[in-house]
């Protein structure tokens, strides 16, 4: 009797261990940040700007069925910088930073990742939180893959300052002027991305 109740113990432990190591195995995606980017860009009446975002972070989650079900990506909004330190300031005003110091985006609907041979095309809606405003935003992705596991996406999306209650900043006692409308275009590395 002990030896039968020995037997069904080991083999309850051993398929937990192998249940487990299943689940180790299966890692969800993440955002390689050394070769990702986010860089905005506009007008103004005197020329074009653009400013770099030098700190990004996220977390990411896909499914066996070729899905992102969950992406939460967080900007800190004085990490934007361009090469002017007074557009800088203005910028972080007109982003109401000390009240709002993140800009957010987070899915609202699983977004399913489309493969065909290497190129990988996904389209995702959430929610984008700017200057303490949320507006829903829907966006595409597209890219290749460039290692078994691994895909670099891009994308670009156009939004205007006013629909998030910014003021557009202006500067030089008001001689410059810059534009309502501004881009956010993205270059995203994924590690752990599933094609099977």
């Amino acid at each position: 009797m002990n030896v039968k109740i020995s037997k069904k113990i080991f083999w309850l432990i051993a398929g937990c261990l192998i249940a487990t190591a299943g689940v180790i195995r299966a890692q969800s995606p993440k955002i390689v940040s050394h070769s990702s980017s986010v860089t905005i860009y506009g007008t103004s009446n005197l020329h074009k700007w653009e400013m770099k975002v030098a700190q990004f972070g996220g977390d990411i989650s896909s499914s066996a069925t070729k899905q992102i079900t969950s992406l939460v990506v967080k900007i800190p909004v004085q990490s934007i910088k361009s090469e002017s330190s007074i557009m800088d300031g203005k910028a972080y005003d007109a982003l109401k930073s000390k009240q709002n110091p993140n800009i957010i985006f987070q899915l609202s609907e699983a977004a399913p990742i489309h493969f065909a041979n290497k190129d990988v095309e996904v389209t995702l809606s959430g929610n984008l939180t700017v200057a303490g405003v949320t507006k829903k935003i829907t966006f595409k992705s597209t890219g290749k893959m460039i290692a078994e596991k691994s895909c670099q996406l891009t994308g670009s999306v156009p939004l205007k300052m006013t629909q998030f209650g910014m003021k557009p900043p202006t500067a030089m006692l008001g001689a410059l002027k810059t534009g309502d409308d501004i881009t956010v275009k993205f270059v995203v590395t994924l590690d752990n991305i599933t094609t099977d």
